[in-house]
């Protein structure tokens, strides 16, 4: 069953046979409802939601100082019909997605496809930057983009200049946007090793150093040849969003998701079926 939402524009979709999962997926950088993914996860047993969180009515129209409340407000649907919440996300959604998960005590894991380990900056149209992000009406620290880069390709591909921005950024303000991770129980990574947005098998290996250090493990799963968008078994190619090089192919981003399938049941708890 579906129910479509409105402010913000989104979907539920109930599954046939509730495992006790309730789970927010989250797109990227288009702004997108995740729907086709939530319509999989509820496929296997999950309650599972997704939201439109910039570019709708009464929303930024881009990843500009969104409320991480946005996210914490949504899984307030899905708690009481819960066991356990997790948070999914692609992209900026991951950000999002880590962030949440850090900051409320009610999500047991997160799932990060093509994560970033920090939280990053919006660039305003006057070259000033905000971070994506707030909580509490405060701005999350945020790792500032180096807006001396300039892509050499089009469309562009973005993956030098995020690695060139946080090598050029001062530590401190670094350590200072690095999502607290050690906070989530159980975190799940999704990375290409062909990613052209950005580096994220290099930031999926931070996000586990730092759980390490913390004592908790992650779940990571890597695929040289995918790209930025992983494709999940069941799901369809998503076309969304600007024109920019995500690297991969069809057919490495639908195995990468084939390899990711299994962990990805187990952080839902999804049954098996017979």
């Amino acid at each position: 069953m579906e129910e479509h939402l409105t402010h913000p524009d989104g979907i539920v979709v109930t599954p046939q046979k509730h495992c006790g999962t309730g789970v927010l997926t989250l797109g990227g950088s288009s702004g997108r409802i995740d729907d086709g993914r939530a319509r999989v996860f509820a496929e296997h047993g999950a309650l599972a939601m997704s939201i439109r969180w910039f570019g709708g009515e009464g929303q930024p129209q881009g990843p500009r100082l969104i409320p991480l409340e946005t996210f914490t407000t949504a899984l307030d649907r899905l708690a009481p019909h819960c066991d356990r919440l997790v948070v999914a996300g692609t992209s900026f959604g991951a950000e999002a997605a880590l962030l949440t998960a850090a900051y409320d005590e009610r999500v047991s894991a997160a799932i990060g496809f093509a994560p970033s380990n920090v939280a990053w900056s919006y660039i305003d149209p006057d070259d000033t930057q905000v971070s994506h992000w707030t909580w509490d009406d405060e701005p999350v620290p945020a790792a500032p983009f180096d807006t001396s880069w300039q892509p050499d390709t089009d469309p562009p591909a973005f993956v030098g200049g995020y690695r060139r921005s946080l090598a050029a950024a001062d530590p401190e303000t670094v350590a200072a946007a690095t999502i607290p991770v050690e906070h989530i129980d159980d975190v799940l990574l999704v990375a290409g090793g062909d990613d052209h947005v950005w580096p994220a098998v290099d930031f999926s290996a931070a996000i586990a150093e730092r759980r390490r250090a913390h004592g908790r493990d992650t779940t990571v799963v890597t695929l040289p040849a995918a790209g930025h968008r992983t494709v999940l078994p069941g799901e369809s190619v998503i076309n969304a969003g600007m024109a920019l090089q995500r690297g991969g192919t069809e057919q490495a981003d639908r195995a990468l998701g084939e390899q990711a399938w299994p962990a990805v049941r187990d952080i839902l708890r999804l049954p098996a079926r017979g």
